[in-house]
């Protein structure tokens, strides 16, 4: 994971109550919070196209918080819009043992800022439900706004990458005939983080390793080149009914191995700790407690 070292890496935070966001280093949180004219979060950093100039003013700076004092809180959450794609990689498609060949258009669905939580922090397990269940993912920040982007142009438009629990509640995502937004957006049941990493060119994520453990154990292994429907489409698609607006996020799927296609589901309980790693970009860690 050196590579997580070489490149910036840009939080969003509280110290004692108080939001802010800077560059995280190997010995703690440079505080950038008012520091670069006319930004107040990492959405004003995207939209100006000021996140390496983030970067730059945080290497010149020593840490201002060490780790311990620091609680992440989920990137990007003054952002616009959250779609997440379901069903994006082969061995994902064959999970579901319907028989059917990967499917011509991706399936969409909209995610609520309020359904995460940030980087060490509990994913909460709904009173509603106990199938509570973990989906690592890769995420890619829009920055630049577009509509009716072609594929050639769409890696123009991505600022950052992130990851994603997309946690689910699976016995809501089958109350509806058509849709799953229900068990997609229980208060703080997924997680985006740990930090931002600015995106450089197609060559850093063409083939980014993707993995969930959980408890030590990996569930999830897979590889964004074998995507079904890569960045560039998925963007295109998008633009293709929506204008993408800097800010935005667009979750690309996770990988086989999640909780609910095991015999018999291995559903998140109080106490198991999940990891979302991906290389160049970091490790979400999250633990699981109970619903107040």
């Amino acid at each position: 994971m050196a590579s997580v070292v070489q490149r910036g890496r840009l939080a969003a935070f509280a110290v004692e109550g108080k939001r802010g966001f800077g560059l995280v280093s190997d010995r703690g949180i440079v505080d950038l919070t008012g520091r670069v004219a006319g930004l107040r979060n990492l959405k004003d950093a995207v939209e100006q196209g000021k996140l390496a100039d983030l970067v730059e003013e945080g290497a010149r700076r020593s840490p201002d918080h060490p780790f311990e004092s620091v609680t992440f809180l989920p990137v990007m959450a003054e952002g616009g819009k959250i779609i997440c794609v379901g069903v994006n990689y082969p061995d994902r498609n064959a999970e579901y043992k319907d028989g059917q060949a990967a499917p011509a258009f991706p399936s969409l669905f909209p995610r609520f800022a309020q359904s995460f939580t940030g980087h060490g922090q509990p994913l909460i397990r709904p009173k509603a439900s106990q199938q509570l269940d973990y989906e690592g993912e890769i995420a890619i920040v829009i920055g630049k706004a577009g509509r009716h982007i072609v594929e050639a142009d769409a890696l123009d438009h991505i600022a950052a990458l992130t990851l994603c629990n997309e946690g689910t509640v699976r016995d809501w995502v089958r109350h509806a005939k058509f849709n799953v937004t229900q068990g997609k957006n229980f208060d703080a049941s997924g997680a985006l983080g740990p930090w931002l990493v600015p995106y450089e060119g197609e060559a850093q994520i063409a083939d980014i390793r993707l993995t969930t453990a959980v408890n030590g154990e990996l569930r999830q292994d897979d590889r964004t080149s074998r995507m079904i429907f890569p960045f560039r489409y998925l963007i295109a698609y998008i633009s293709t009914f929506t204008t993408l607006l800097p800010g935005d996020l667009i979750v690309t799927g996770t990988p086989t191995g999640a909780g609910a296609r095991f015999e018999p589901p291995r559903f998140l309980v109080p106490g198991d700790v999940v990891e979302v790693a991906a290389e160049g970009i970091g490790t979400l860690i999250n633990t699981v407690a109970d619903e107040a």
